[in-house]
């Protein structure tokens, strides 16, 4: 009744379910092992944005690569925004996905050093981008300043990538090595995204907490690949059964519309 299963038809059908079946498997590993990844990086974040502040300088130093269990953290620093020294950067979106500038503002602490400050974002003056924009006046003289500590951008981990020619002032990534060598400068390594004192009036809007992963998806992804790596056998056997049957009925049919002794 099974003999079918040799024809050419079966045998590939048969192939595709043996091949199936692994890739399915191996798919379902994949999303388990990004699920895993993803929630240990939420973590991460959630440890270090509950984490009690602590003066910028116990982590960052000039040259200092800020790392993934650094990134985040909250850090307060004291000293003097030299706004006549900022610049912004290009191409930023706020939460309302609308197309601006962040405003990076050169802190210069009391030992001489300096601390880039992302004081937020504001809006592009004209669709050309390519004029300073209006930004907003940073507070004068000393001030005290909560952010979270950020490490310097890159293209391979933004995407963004890091154009030449650019108008002044405007930069596409904020990196202290680069604006060290701008300013002339001992400037701590990464920099940081304020949080606090509070925005007032004309003021850059603030960037909001980063948001989690949504490693759950990928713990179902994974789920569902193994349910389809299980259902390939059982609809092979569906479809086989239901062949042998159909041609068992069949043949049965020919067998009674065969007169007797031909």
């Amino acid at each position: 009744m099974y003999r079918f299963l040799l024809s050419r038809q079966w045998v590939i059908l048969t192939l595709v379910a043996l091949i199936l079946i692994p890739t399915m498997i191996r798919l379902g590993f994949w999303q388990m092992h990004r699920y895993e990844e993803r929630s240990a990086r939420n973590q991460l974040v959630a440890d270090a944005l509950d984490a009690k502040p602590m003066p910028v300088e116990k982590l960052t130093s000039p040259g200092h690569t800020v790392t993934t269990k650094e990134r985040y953290r909250t850090v307060t620093a004291r000293g003097r925004f030299d706004s006549e020294r900022e610049i912004v950067v290009r191409r930023r979106v706020n939460a309302d996905e609308e197309v601006g500038f962040h405003v990076l503002t050169p802190l210069v602490l009391t030992d001489g050093k300096v601390l880039l400050v992302n004081r937020g974002w504001i809006p592009a003056d004209g669709p050309s981008q390519t004029a300073f924009p209006k930004v907003p006046a940073a507070p004068s003289g000393t001030v005290t300043v909560t952010g979270r500590l950020m490490p310097d951008e890159t293209t391979e981990a933004s995407g963004i990538k890091n154009l030449k020619g650019l108008p002044d002032r405007q930069v596409m990534l904020i990196n202290s090595e680069q604006e060290a060598a701008r300013l002339d400068a001992r400037v701590l390594g990464g920099y940081v995204v304020l949080t606090a004192p509070e925005p007032k009036g004309d003021t850059p809007e603030l960037i909001g907490k980063p948001g989690n992963e949504n490693a759950p998806l990928n713990y179902a992804y994974a789920l569902q690949w193994w349910l389809f790596a299980a259902g390939v056998p059982v609809g092979w056997w569906i479809l086989a059964r239901r062949e042998a049957r159909d041609r068992g009925v069949g043949s049965a049919v020919v067998e009674e519309s065969t007169p007797a002794g031909v």
